[in-house]
């Protein structure tokens, strides 16, 4: 069964889309945790960070080099953001297919909280 993201990627879904390419879609989150949360998802169906194989390097890299030009698109480069990836439940993911977390535009406070 499609995970939500493919369903998003295959226009199943209606999303705001702030990027897209032949390697990655990118777009906000509906539970934004922060003024700007944007999801960077691979075009490739990853499950999680544990599937990423070797020939994937190019790609992982390409997610990290859009989320900094969405960054500084949206204004969040200079004052910081961050870049989250979760993996699987421990990790907080809830989605499997892997995407990355572009938040900014206010102090995030600590990373874990206990």
């Amino acid at each position: 069964m499609p995970t939500l993201f493919e369903r998003i990627l295959n226009k199943e879904i209606p999303a705001t889309i702030v990027h897209q390419d032949e390697r990655v879609t990118a777009f906000r989150d509906i539970q934004p945790r922060a003024p700007v949360h944007i999801l960077v998802v691979p075009t490739k169906p990853i499950p999680t960070a544990n599937d990423i194989e070797d020939g994937d390097e190019a790609l992982i890299g390409h997610m990290f080099t859009v989320a900094r030009d969405l960054a500084r698109r949206e204004g969040i480069a200079e004052d910081g953001y961050r870049l989250i990836i979760n993996c699987n439940k421990h990790g907080g993911q809830e989605v499997y297919h892997l995407h990355l977390h572009l938040l900014g535009g206010k102090p995030l406070g600590p990373m874990v909280s206990a």
